[in-house]
């Protein structure tokens, strides 16, 4: 899928998952981690992403 704004996202993506094929693609990788129940890295902070824990219940830790 093309998207105009991938240059732009992928600028300020924090996922360091490299050979993600949703990159820069917003609307791919949210629908891709609401199916996983996961939410995307752009939800969590560097150190939490390194984890790979994007679970809904690691969010609301690191939020709270």
């Amino acid at each position: 899928m093309d998207c105009n704004n991938s240059k732009i996202n992928l600028d300020r993506c924090n996922c360091t998952y490299d050979p993600c094929p949703r990159k820069g693609i917003c609307c791919e990788c949210v629908a891709y981690h609401r199916a996983n129940n996961q939410l995307p890295a752009c939800f969590f902070s560097t150190e939490v992403e390194k984890t790979y824990d994007r679970s809904f219940r690691r969010f609301v830790k690191e939020n709270s």
